[in-house]
């Protein structure tokens, strides 16, 4: 095992330490005689236990490669504490201590990756997030020079670690009066172009919590030019706008974001303070927030590709500084779900302050979570209990709509989706998702003429919307109604979405049913390349095959779609194409002929 147990160094009596001591206490505990003791009257459920179970030895190995394999499974919790466990039992091995920094950053276990940063300082070992911890440890209890001087340049760690240590640095000036150090050492700052917003933004937050409005705008303005889709940008623009007597030009730079992002809950809220006339408090109330801010905006912008680890580090400090960082918790919420931990989510969700413009959104999102916990009935009494809050959020109904449809109980949700529509005053371009998703449930419980008319209404508010022209083309072609029209809109679809298999899989299946089978063989073969784990165009690309003479590649396909997990009113028509082949059918209409009367 590669640099477990070669530690370097003496045994120190630090947080390392402890967890020896700890160790050595669980594994006598678990060498006495177990003892039976009375439950405790209205006891609370115990919180989540994770590392190696009770009725285990901890060993070196155990804990090292579960933590690793935790790790790969982006489980900081469970990673976390195998981690812990590994340095329990090698508490000098530099390379476990600094995994279980990180790991407990990127799990929200602050104060003891605070613990862990100062092991790490003591010893050395050049961790660029290691230093701003200990930093702001040193500037929580108001020692911000002390800070200062504790963030130390890290050579190796790349733009990140220049970016971050630099703006906290200067945040930590800021707090200990050196305004124009900390503006200085912004401005000093050279990087990638990427740089420029956040040096930009943070000098004008800076100059903002320090009375400096002027300097302040002239920053923030220069952010706004480099990034005008910045949502957090926008907004301080407008209110420092707003602060500096230019209440006009604010209202136009909410006016313009609304045309990116119409309605947006923070936004919104803005207007109506510049609307009020009241005094424009700061978004940033203190050095602590700042440096809040600045986690927050690069731990949103790194949640992707491979780095979710460091971005849950950056969006738990953000939260641990500052926790009434909604937008951080939002971002937190939202990169668990993308790790499909949908629990860890609402715990997420649930930080966002009761005074927050972005808690509805939030709400929300903790009903959809429920649902992908399969906690249909919790997901479902979560989203009625928003909509009576509210019957006019058309979000709350979409989503719960959306919940019950996914869940096939269509008659309820063409209910849900009616009372959003009933509920308009007027029908609007934005809307054209209720009649979208009520059609699809109309056509599944066979009310096709209803269905219809949704499906053209949802196309009449928005035009050449990809998804509306594929399931009303399909739907269409299925029945063999209209099938010009049809063929037409599922060919502007995929124009639209080249890439998209199911829409793809519309245009094969189309020309399958309209008898065109090498047609069909041909765009079939393209949505299997592009959704290969889809068992419904797998089967389909059988059946192409299947008439057009390629019986067994048709059969190949046919078995690949019943290992796929097909639905299962499906399963039992493949089986049987397995074993007896397709079965002939009549000759199937041509476009030019079945014009049908489909609504």
């Amino acid at each position: 095992m590669t640099n477990v147990t070669n530690a370097p160094g003496k045994p120190r009596t630090t947080y390392r330490s402890r967890l020896r001591v700890l160790l050595t206490t669980t594994l006598v505990a678990l060498a006495l005689p177990s003892l039976s003791l009375p439950a405790l009257a209205n006891s609370q459920p115990e919180p989540p236990r994770y590392g190696t179970p009770d009725d285990l030895n901890i060993t070196l190995s155990g804990s090292y490669l579960s933590g690793r394999l935790a790790t790969r499974l982006n489980d900081f919790a469970s990673a976390a504490a195998f981690f812990e466990e590994t340095l329990a039992t090698d508490p000098d091995n530099v390379d476990v201590l600094e995994r279980t920094f990180m790991l407990k950053l990127a799990n929200g276990e602050i104060d003891i990756a605070m613990e862990l940063a100062a092991d790490m300082d003591a010893l050395k070992v050049s961790n660029f997030l290691a230093h701003a911890v200990t930093a702001i440890g040193h500037a929580q209890d108001g020692k911000f020079r002390t800070a200062s001087s504790a963030l130390k340049a890290d050579p190796g760690g790349g733009p990140l670690a220049e970016l971050t240590l630099t703006i906290t640095k200067a945040w930590m000036e800021a707090g200990a009066g050196e305004v124009d150090k900390a503006l200085k050492r912004i401005d000093g700052l050279k990087g990638p172009e990427w740089f420029d917003v956040f040096k930009a933004n943070h000098a004008a937050l800076i100059a903002q919590n320090a009375g400096r409005p002027k300097v302040a705008l002239e920053r923030i303005e220069a952010a706004y030019n480099a990034d005008r889709g910045a949502l957090r940008v926008a907004d301080s623009y407008a209110r420092l706008l707003a602060a500096n007597g230019r209440k006009a030009d604010a209202l136009t730079v909410l006016d313009e974001y609304d045309e990116l992002a119409p309605g947006h809950p923070v936004l919104k809220r803005t207007r109506e303070l510049i609307e009020s006339g009241k005094k424009i408090p700061p978004l940033v109330r203190s050095p602590m927030v700042g440096i809040a801010e600045l986690m927050n905006g690069l731990g949103s912008a790194i949640g992707r590709d491979g780095a979710e680890e460091l971005a849950a580090g950056y969006l738990n400090l953000a939260l641990y500084l500052d926790p009434d960082a909604d937008f951080a918790a939002i971002a937190l919420g939202g990169l668990y779900e993308r790790m499909d931990n949908p629990g860890r989510a609402i715990e997420a969700l649930e930080q966002v302050p009761d005074t927050s413009p972005l808690k509805r959104d939030a709400e929300i999102q903790v009903g959809l979570n429920y649902n992908a916990m399969d906690k249909v009935d919790e997901s479902r009494a979560h989203l009625e209990a928003l909509i009576k809050q509210d019957p006019g959020d058309l979000e709350a109904v979409i989503s719960l709509g959306n919940v019950l449809r996914s869940r096939k109980m269509f008659a309820e949700a063409e209910k849900v989706y009616s009372t959003g529509i009933d509920s308009l005053k007027e029908i609007e371009p934005q809307h054209w998702a209720l009649f979208y998703y009520r059609g699809i449930c109309r056509e599944r419980l066979k009310q096709w003429d209803s269905a219809e008319v949704d499906l053209r209404k949802a196309l009449e508010l928005y035009p050449d919307q990809p998804m509306v022209l594929n399931y009303l083309g399909y739907s269409l072609v299925d029945q063999g109604l209209k099938l010009d029209e049809a063929l037409e809109m599922i060919k502007k679809a995929v124009s639209l979405r080249p890439s998209d298999g199911y829409i793809v899989d519309s245009l094969g299946w189309a020309y399958y049913r309209l008898g065109r089978y090498d047609e069909a063989v041909t765009e079939l073969e393209r949505a299997v390349e592009l959704r290969p784990a889809d068992p419904v165009i797998n089967d389909h690309l059988g059946d192409a095959y299947w008439k057009v003479g390629r019986r067994l590649e048709a059969q190949f396909q046919w078995n690949h779609a019943r290992d796929l997990d097909p639905e299962p009113e499906e399963l039992p028509k493949i089986l049987d194409k397995i074993a007896n082949g397709l079965k002939e059918t009549p000759a199937p209409p041509t476009a030019s002929n079945a014009t049908g009367n489909g609504g």
